[in-house]
């Protein structure tokens, strides 16, 4: 009886982990505020085309820049970095936008950051999971 009844809760213990894992998506939807992406961290398919939605709720200008795999903008961003950059849109205040890019072809995590300065030092950073498509 005993055994049964660990087996059943480990059986609904796994299940209950198997439901919080994120999955890719081909459609990213982002909040600006100073000074933070609203979610933070996104999970893509590689080499798909990806719906990029934002809104910048915050009082000043905000990008949502992608950098190459395998590169860091630092504690802030500067001329180095550009050709760093994978994409990149930049909002105003109060404004939202509605766009779309390719994902990475290659699977591993990209770093996330708003280039305006003092952003990055200021906690403005995310990370992009890229998978293998199907996962």
């Amino acid at each position: 009886m005993k055994k049964n009844l660990f087996i059943l809760l480990l059986l609904a213990s796994l299940s209950l982990v198997a439901c919080g894992k994120k999955t890719a998506s081909t459609a990213i939807d982002v909040k600006m505020i100073d000074f933070q992406f609203q979610p933070n961290s996104f999970i893509v398919p590689a080499g798909q085309n990806i719906t990029f939605t934002a809104v910048n709720n915050g009082a000043v200008e905000h990008d949502f820049v992608i950098m190459k795999l395998g590169t860091n903008a630092g504690p802030s961003f500067d001329d180095d970095d550009v050709p760093n950059v994978y994409w990149q849109v930049k909002l105003t205040p109060g404004e939202d936008v509605n766009a779309s890019f390719t994902a990475p072809s290659e699977p591993g995590e990209y770093q996330v950051v708003c280039r305006m300065e003092g952003h990055i030092a200021s906690g403005m950073v995310g990370k992009l999971a890229v998978v293998a498509a199907g996962n």
